[in-house]
């Protein structure tokens, strides 16, 4: 391995670590799952297709803290992006892969289980992808922003019946 992949991998592991005393914090404020089946799930326009959003607290649009969660089918797949605020998951379902850097590269990941977390502070490159179908619960500092590092990954508009 070269200098900048164990950088790379050094760096999430010391993000993962560093994030473990948000599992406990997190299981105070959010929601449980069996909350879940009352939520109002939506398709998000800021993700690719597939995703499936609920606002837990808070809201997204505006200023403040914000929780969804973010249910994933197997292999969903959220190219390198970045975000303005810190943002600190958990994983509530399935496994989810996460990895640093500008390429979305599955072999330079993380295996997030059910019950792990995680926090990725403002403006680092990240992607995740799905391992089986997916739940997590992202809490942020909003308006929710994503921006993409490659402007052919942001989704495009979506027509009916697909989108919004």
């Amino acid at each position: 391995m070269n200098d900048a992949t164990l950088f790379t991998r050094r760096q999430l592991l010391v993000l993962i670590a560093a994030s473990m005393g948000f599992l406990a914090a997190s299981s105070a404020m959010a929601q449980s799952p069996a909350d879940s089946a009352s939520l109002k799930w939506s398709m998000p326009t800021t993700m690719p297709p597939s995703a499936r959003v609920a606002v837990v607290n808070g809201d997204p649009t505006g200023p403040g803290e914000t929780t969804f969660l973010i249910s994933m089918p197997n292999d969903y797949r959220i190219p390198p992006h970045f975000h303005p605020s810190d943002v600190n998951l958990e994983v509530r379902e399935g496994s989810l892969l996460i990895g640093m850097g500008d390429e979305l590269d599955p072999k330079q990941t993380q295996r997030l289980a059910a019950g792990d977390s995680a926090s990725v502070p403002a403006g680092t490159h990240h992607f995740w992808i799905a391992s089986g179908r997916t739940v997590a619960t992202m809490r942020f500092i909003g308006p929710f922003t994503i921006t993409y590092l490659n402007a052919e990954d942001a989704p495009r508009p979506r027509a009916f019946p697909f989108g919004y």
